[in-house]
This record gives structure tokens, sequence and C-alpha cells, in this order.
């Protein structure tokens, strides 16, 4: 591989169309202000390197980046790209990563609003994120050790498994289909309303009115803290180790809890079986 070190670009499209380079201990940064610096590249590795410009890596194929920087200035900074791998890097300009495909990011710094829009085939490990609308519209997701900050997070997700996260997140998993989150704690309010096929397995689940207008909702041997109104208009199978502060109006299915604090709007032919150990007054 031909290999570029120790240089500083800040012209328009530095290295466009490159193919099969190395790029070691660059800076991207200068009066000049360019943007695209890598676009329309394939088979690149950047390494140590400093991104404070626009759109450096769009329309990239087989793309290894690790230990870089990428400041606020270095907006969406990987779109419609494919075969990417980002490690140890850090990520802090908006919209970072939109439209790509077989995406594996790890150990890494992501501070980036709108982060992982309509994203396919994305693995994330061992990362710590904040952000907006994070990941929406993905789909075919893996994420493992990963702490979350943000609002309105994996909203319309398809296909996507979590385990061992820590999620501070409002109205998280809005409209998700087909989702597992697994040895996870989720703090938020108004959690994964109108989704579809979503279970949680020995969770830890904080806030207020959680899990209401779901189908094929399924929670097992989980924790509920704080969770007032939950359940409504759902159609759910839960086994929650925890006291309940109230449940309200499910659809269907069966709830089974030590204890709630109180049941509001249940029909006397309500087709959920609540298996409650005491009803609180």
């Amino acid at each position: 591989m031909k290999r570029i070190e120790n240089r500083v670009f800040d012209e328009e499209r530095a290295l466009y169309e490159s193919s099969g380079v190395q790029v070691i201990n660059c800076r991207f940064e200068g009066p000049a202000d360019g943007e695209s610096a890598m676009k329309e590249s394939c088979d690149l590795e950047v390494k140590d390197c400093f991104f404070d410009l626009r759109y450096p890596f769009w329309h990239d194929l087989r793309l290894c980046i690790e230990n870089a920087q990428m400041t606020e200035k270095c907006r969406a900074a990987l779109w419609y790209s494919e075969q990417v791998s980002v490690l140890n890097s850090r990520l802090h300009g908006v919209k970072a990563l939109r439209e790509c495909a077989d995406v594996t990011i790890e150990g890494c710094d992501v501070h980036s609003v709108e982060f992982g829009w309509f994203c396919r085939d994305v693995k994330i490990k061992d990362s710590t994120c904040e952000g907006e609308y994070f990941l929406l519209r993905s789909r075919d997701l893996e994420l493992q050790n990963v702490n979350f900050k943000g609002k309105y997070s994996f909203q319309y997700i398809e296909n996507a498994t979590f385990e061992n996260c820590n999620f501070d997140t409002k109205d998280a998993f809005w409209h998700a289909k087909n989702v597992v989150v697994k040895n996870c704690t989720v703090k938020g309010e108004y959690l994964a309303w109108y989704s579809e096929n979503v279970t949680f397995d020995h969770c830890v689940i904080i806030g207020t009115q959680p899990l209401c207008y779901c189908k094929g909702l399924v929670l097992i041997d989980c924790e509920m803290h704080e969770a007032d109104l939950a359940f409504e208009r759902s159609d759910v199978r839960a086994e929650i180790t925890t006291p309940v502060v109230s449940i309200k109006n499910p659809v269907s299915g069966s709830i089974c809890a030590p204890k709630v604090g109180e049941l509001i709007d249940v029909a006397a032919d309500c087709a959920c079986q609540l298996r409650v150990g005491e009803v609180q007054k």
C-alpha cells in the first residue's frame, strides 16, 4: 500500500479517489477549509489522524480508521460508505454516520447529534455514545457494552440486539421492531411505545409510563423502578421481580409481579392475566 505520513491537508478533496493507501499521523485542517478529503476512495487504512474539516469519508469502500480525532467541525464524517471499521477514535461532529452498511465501531467516544441514521449491519462495542435520535431507522444492529446518554434513541429500528449496555435516554425504542435487550439498564421516560416484538431479558427498567401500546412485548425477570401507568394498551408477557407503581389497562397476555401499587382502568373481563402477589392501596 502507498503510505502517506506526517502531512497536513486543507485543500478540497485532498485525497479524492485514493485506493490502497495508508494515511498515518496526518492532519486535515487549515485555512483553505477544504471538504471531502477522501471521498470516493477504497481500501484505506487511516491511523493516528486529526480531522477538523467536513465530510472526509463519503462513498468509501473498505475503510479502517484507528485512533482518529474528529472534532465538532468534522461534521457528517461517514456517509454512504460500506465495510467500515472505526477503532479507538473520537467522533464529535454532528451526523457522523449516515446511510452506511457493514460498520464496526469499537472502543470509541461518540458525541454526535443524529448519529447513525438509515444504516444497516452496524456493530458498536465497548463505547461511550451521546446524542439525539441515535440510530434512527437503522436495522440489523448489535450493541455490546455501550454507555449511551441522549434523547429519542433507537426509534424505528429493526432487527437489533443489545447486551450489557447502560442507556439514559428519553423516548427510547419507539416503533422498534424485532429487538432483544439483554442484561441492560434502561433509564428514561415513555420507554418503547408503539414497539413490536421487543424483549427485555434480565433488564433494569427505570422511569415513568413505560411500555405502552406495544405488540408482542416480553419481559423476562426484569426489575422495574418508578414505573407508573405501565403497559397501557399493550399485548405483553411480563415477569417482573420488583414492585410496580401502577399498571394501566393492558390489552392481552400476562403480567406477573410481586406487588402493584395500583391497577388503573383494568376491566373485569380484561384479556390480560394479572398474577400479582399484592395490590397495595
